[in-house]
């Protein structure tokens, strides 16, 4: 009979073991994700171009391609830049394409034009011959896919792409290789919610 009653409590124990320290790992995890507050997929990036809170890293991009320019002669300036450049995931693989808008379009279709919120040269330090790191927001997004319902966008790790420092001739037309990686967000709804 002692027998079966320290069996009997051995496996009650188990048992309680059994879905006691996954519910407790799970709790202690989301203490300590919700502790960090941190997106590990996020680039380290200047204050002045960190995306707000409550946003987290959907898709990381690497483009390369040129930054196209237009000799102004009446200001005698070379105008805004408008990127051409292709996107590939981490793997190598083409995901899109990056043009004027500034607008990303995806191989499936999907679509988001950003809007320049800030720039950063400083913190690391950009190279003179690059053009600087940017916040961008997400004016409009289209079609299901990577780019579905992105709500910030930040350009990084750029190389090359700046204007030429000499003067052009009126409507002299410049393509300048570049390379950036581009970091795309969406709104975390469970941050949203907790803040309901």
């Amino acid at each position: 009979m002692k027998q079966s009653q320290s069996n009997q409590h051995l496996s009650a124990r188990s048992c309680v073991l059994r879905v006691t320290l996954p519910c407790a790992a799970l709790l202690f995890g989301s203490f300590v994700a919700g502790a960090q507050g941190t997106d590990n997929r996020a680039p380290s990036v200047p204050a002045s171009i960190a995306v707000p809170e409550g946003n987290k890293v959907q898709f990381h991009a690497y483009a390369v391609g040129v930054q196209i320019y237009t000799y102004n002669g009446t200001t005698g300036s070379w105008g805004s830049s408008v990127p051409e450049a292709v996107l590939s995931d981490a793997d190598g693989n083409i995901v899109g394409v990056h043009f004027a808008g500034p607008t990303w379009e995806s191989n499936s279709g999907s679509k988001v034009v950003g809007v320049k919120l800030a720039g950063s040269t400083a913190n690391p330090p950009v190279a003179a011959n690059a053009i600087p790191w940017l916040l961008l927001e997400a004016k409009s997004t289209a079609a299901p896919g990577i780019f579905a319902n992105v709500s910030y966008i930040q350009r990084v790790n750029t190389a090359g792409g700046i204007a030429p420092g000499a003067p052009g001739t009126p409507g002299q037309v410049v393509r300048v290789p570049y390379t950036a990686e581009y970091y795309f967000y969406r709104a975390n709804p469970s941050l949203a919610n907790a803040a309901e």
